[in-house]
């Protein structure tokens, strides 16, 4: 008997979602080899029968391509209906450079280069992938407000942004989730954003629950990467010999509980509460019914302290993600009474 996926509210506004999603980043580049569209819409279609229905994407990824593929797939088999789909706007090319942009015009361009690409009419679940810490955040949240109010778009989130950030979004319009990098190994979320989310009725998506693989596969999922995919530049995995350990305990509990240590590391994720959704990506059926099986994982308040001991203090080498000046610790914006016309913005 296959196992049922449940259904969970993320954050109070009423966006019902799986209990665990499907992050879509590999399906189009930057990890490992190029994929085959026909494989990864046969993934898609794989997740959402059985029962994973809650999409990520981003405009970012591919970049476009993502967002093409996944629209792709729900029209094939009139899926649209069946899913809830979450992508994000905010980085884009100026001379040949990232840039993080939260400028009301570009928030309202990209969300209709979304839905075009999507080959949808109204977005569930739209992000601001990054804080643009050179506009207020009311700025920014003023459009997506707008594009509610137009039926473009169902509900708002935020990626990466600090407990301030999100009073003051959620000051203008209601956030629905806030999505953050959160897996065993990095936990630098629960002492502020965690308990933010939490009194405001927000719910939480956990990306990169298996720390980028690694509590998935340790060494060998590293040394098998090729030159390519963006994974190899991580910090933590320039220290495999040292951050090893990490890993090794987890298999070795996972081991004890008959389960995989991938399947361990989501469960913990599951046992924090049912506001969090974890998003586990992956290009491979095999690998998608593994995670799924995490659901069906039990722990004890006890298993919970011992899978927390194993990456504890300074057990652990290295930041998190190259790119460590675009997280929540600097995603403050300028004061909306320092915005030039800003009585006409919000």
């Amino acid at each position: 008997m296959a196992l049922e996926v449940p259904k969970l509210k993320l954050g109070s506004q009423g966006l019902v979602v799986s209990a665990q999603g499907l992050g879509c980043m590999g399906m189009t580049g930057s990890h490992g080899p190029p994929k085959e569209e026909s494989d990864m819409i046969k993934l898609l279609h794989h997740a959402i029968d059985s029962g994973v229905t809650f999409l990520d994407t981003s405009n970012v990824y591919g970049p476009f391509t993502n967002e093409i593929l996944i629209g792709k797939a729900l029209k094939e088999r009139g899926l649209r209906e069946k899913v809830q789909i979450a992508t994000k706007f905010g980085f884009r090319m100026v001379d040949g450079k990232i840039e993080v942009c939260g400028d009301p015009a570009y928030v309202r361009s990209a969300c209709q280069a979304s839905l075009k690409r999507l080959d949808i009419d109204c977005i569930d679940l739209y992000y601001a992938h990054r804080i643009d810490t050179r506009i207020p955040i009311e700025i920014t949240m003023g459009e997506l407000k707008k594009l509610v109010e137009e039926g473009k778009v169902k509900y708002i989130g935020l990626s990466e942004a600090s407990a301030s950030t999100i009073r003051r979004a959620h000051a203008v319009h209601p956030i629905t989730a806030v999505q953050n990098e959160w897996s065993l190994w990095t936990r630098d979320l629960e002492d502020e954003i965690v308990p933010t989310c939490r009194e405001l009725g927000i719910g939480i998506v956990a990306y990169s629950p298996m720390g980028w693989g690694f509590l998935a596969g340790g060494p060998t999922f590293v040394e098998n990467l090729i030159p390519t995919d963006f994974r190899k530049n991580m910090p933590r995995f320039q220290n495999v010999e040292h951050n090893k350990i990490v890993y090794e305990r987890v298999n070795e509990m996972a081991a004890r509980k008959g389960c995989t240590a991938a399947q361990l590391a989501l469960a913990w994720l599951h046992h924090q509460g049912n506001d969090v959704i974890p998003i586990p990506g992956t290009t491979k059926i095999e690998n998608f019914n593994q995670n799924i099986g995490a659901l069906s994982v039990k722990l004890t308040p006890e298993e919970m302290a011992e899978l927390e001991s194993f990456a504890s203090g300074d057990i652990v080498k290295g930041d998190r993600n190259f790119m460590m000046h675009l997280t929540w610790y600097h995603s403050e914006t300028p004061p909306l009474s320092s915005w030039k016309g800003h009585q006409d913005s919000v």
